[in-house]
């Protein structure tokens, strides 16, 4: 019987009440817990504290293990829940300053009879780097270069996917390796590292001598490992990318967000990642994910410049709101990313009319190679390596993505954060008011706009607008145009009326939202913006009519529309945003549906019908 059997027999005897085989399972894991722990949090009384409850959790919930091949992920995973705990309790803030000066003479006891192995000021240099790590970059560090754990196992000691744990653990590796960057280390001392680590860590001298680091344990292979997941229910949609594809993401630490104390600073440009230019070698990385597939709301994980580079920009956007990432500090922002050019953002998964007219209008790199997946849970990788020249994006199902570590808003804990938002981004969501003059005559509306996927769901986006004789509303579950001198009611469907306008929680800047919805339609348009201005203007050519858009770049928002006839005739409409929304009466009541003799249903007359409520053809 080899080695593993045993160690599940050993598991099954204590199972079933052998209090001898109990007690050998108990010395057996206190002496590797420990090692894993003492590795997690570099402190020796918190490791045995760790240590000791685990192993108690471990014999009061032993029955409840159903399969004992799985026991080390099964206390791995306790461990791991133990140390969440500690970490959350007003005593590890306490207790921190006097840990940390314990920690430094358990931390010389270890290294009694290692000097020879490594100098001093390596050591040094290699703890503090570890130190600095979030705790599930350590854990997954540990057990996949030191336990020699597989991704699965790993998985399921941490409670994610296995593909989120590679992920992780390739995060892991650069957050490291960035804090070498920053001693002075080069790209290839990771593997030294690591080594080092292990060997400052061991229990005892002569368990030091056997540790290895091996290459093949620090490869994440994020192709094969995709390839592994089409034979699960995770199934790929699509594979195009048939060499090795780079993936790496910022470091991050989690926890809640702190606020800077002080103003935040002066950032050159901190709103963009540069667009894709396959005629540069500049790195640059991107993750798109469509939680009800490509049509609906899509969050974004972007990065520009090599990992620990002092230029590298990194920008995440999720369900909750807009981060960007430089220099150390985190901004959260009103606004999601735009390129810096000004360029239409591009996407993988945009029909192939929609990339050709836009090649067409503003000329320049044509963006990531397209992807033909659909289906809710889309997750489409793009990425550019210098001297790589296979650079084609990969898409696959993953439908909870966003509870994955790379999908969160967290990151290094020395960073700064700089809540830049106003009242109604912080909100998640505002009012908003539209006046004006089209044909001469008087317009007004109210309207309801959701800045984040996250509060589109209790507060939905509605518009209600009138203008002369025409009232236009639009729910997002419904549509319609009614006409007080007629009983007919135009209905269209739900949406029709916010192409044209802002939808911030689907994902993309208003200046990227309403220009593709202008190249959906092969709508010419030329984009505007002095350098220095808040604002950007944008023009677009309909036949006889000259829509010109003010997007307010910082806010993410409509200023104002104007009309221009071919005749002369002008007209506008300015939108205004409530900051505050205590106190709004019935001016702001969701519309709802009036009842009608008749009805006509009409096919979504996109960005046009701004054209046609100037012209008074919309029905």
């Amino acid at each position: 019987m080899n080695e593993q059997l045993d160690q599940i027999e050993l598991v099954r005897r204590a199972q079933s009440g052998n209090k001898e085989c109990l007690d050998q399972l108990a010395e057996q894991a206190r002496g590797r817990l420990h090692t894993y722990v003492y590795r997690l949090t570099q402190q020796e009384e918190l490791s045995q504290e760790i240590v000791q409850e685990s192993l108690f959790e471990m014999c009061k919930v032993l029955g409840k293990l159903k399969k004992a091949d799985r026991f080390w992920p099964w206390l791995h995973g306790i461990a791991m829940n133990k140390l969440r705990r500690y970490y959350r309790t007003e005593r590890t803030q306490r207790n921190l300053a006097a840990a940390s000066l314990s920690q430094k003479g358990s931390q010389r006891d270890r290294q009694d009879g290692l000097e020879r192995l490594v100098g001093e000021e390596l050591k040094e240099i290699i703890w503090s780097a570890m130190k600095k790590l979030r705790t599930q970059h350590k854990a997954v560090l540990i057990m996949r270069c030191y336990d020699g754990m597989a991704y699965a196992d790993i998985a399921e000691a941490m409670g994610g996917s296995e593909f989120g744990t590679r992920m992780l653990f390739l995060r892991a590796k650069r957050a490291l390796q960035r804090e070498l960057c920053r001693n002075g280390f080069g790209k290839g001392s990771l593997l030294a590292a690591l080594l080092v680590f292990g060997k400052m860590t061991a229990p005892s001298e002569a368990a030091a001598a056997q540790i290895s680091v091996t290459a093949a344990a620090t490869k994440v292979g994020v192709l094969a490992g995709v390839a592994t997941l089409a034979t699960t229910k995770t199934a790929i949609v699509s594979f195009t990318a048939a060499g090795a594809l780079t993936i790496g993401t910022v470091a991050t630490t989690s926890g809640p967000w702190h606020r800077a104390e002080e103003p935040a600073p002066t950032v050159s440009n901190p709103q963009a990642i540069a667009p894709f230019d396959w005629s540069s070698d500049a790195e640059e990385e991107y993750r798109y994910y469509f939680p009800k597939g490509p049509r609906g709301p899509m969050m974004l994980r972007a990065r520009s410049g090599a990992v620990g580079d002092a230029s590298s920009r990194q920008v995440l956007q999720n369900a909750r709101a807009n981060y960007f990432f430089s220099d150390n500090a985190v901004y959260i922002n009103n606004h999601r990313m735009w390129a810096d050019d000004l360029s239409v953002f591009r996407i993988p998964t945009d029909p192939p009319a929609m990339t050709e007219f836009l090649y067409e209008v503003e000329g320049g790199p044509k963006g990531p190679e397209p992807v033909t997946a659909r289906g809710n849970g889309l997750l489409v990788i793009a990425a550019r390596d210098r001297g790589d020249d296979n650079n084609r994006p990969l898409a696959i199902h993953h439908l909870n993505i966003l509870d994955e570590d790379f999908f969160q808003g967290d990151w290094p804990a020395a960073a700064r954060t700089y809540d830049q938002r106003d009242p109604m981004h912080r909100r998640g969501w505002t009012y908003f008011r539209i006046q004006g003059k089209i044909n001469g005559q008087d317009v007004w509306g109210t309207g309801r706009v959701p800045f984040v996927a996250y509060t589109s769901q209790s507060y939905s986006p509605w518009l209600r607008l009138q203008a002369g004789s025409v009232t236009v509303v639009d729910t997002f579950q419904d549509a319609y145009v009614s006409k007080s001198s007629s009983s007919r009611l135009g209905t269209y469907r739900g949406g029709s009326f916010f192409k044209g306008l802002l939808r911030p929680w689907e994902g993309l800047h208003t200046i990227d939202t309403v220009r593709r919805d202008a190249a959906e339609q092969r709508i010419g348009f030329e984009t505007r913006h002095t350098p220095g201005s808040p604002t950007a203007q944008v023009g677009f050519d309909c036949g006889d009519i000259r829509l010109v858009y003010t997007i307010d770049l910082k806010t993410d928002v409509i200023d104002e529309i104007t009309f221009v006839t071919s005749q002369g005739d002008q007209g506008n409409l300015k939108f205004s945003y409530l900051q505050s929304v205590e106190g709004v009466g019935e001016e702001f009541v969701r519309p709802t549906r009036p009842w009608s003799e008749t009805t006509s249903s009409h096919d979504s007359p996109g960005m046009l019908w701004l054209v046609r409520l100037l012209d008074a053809s919309l029905e």
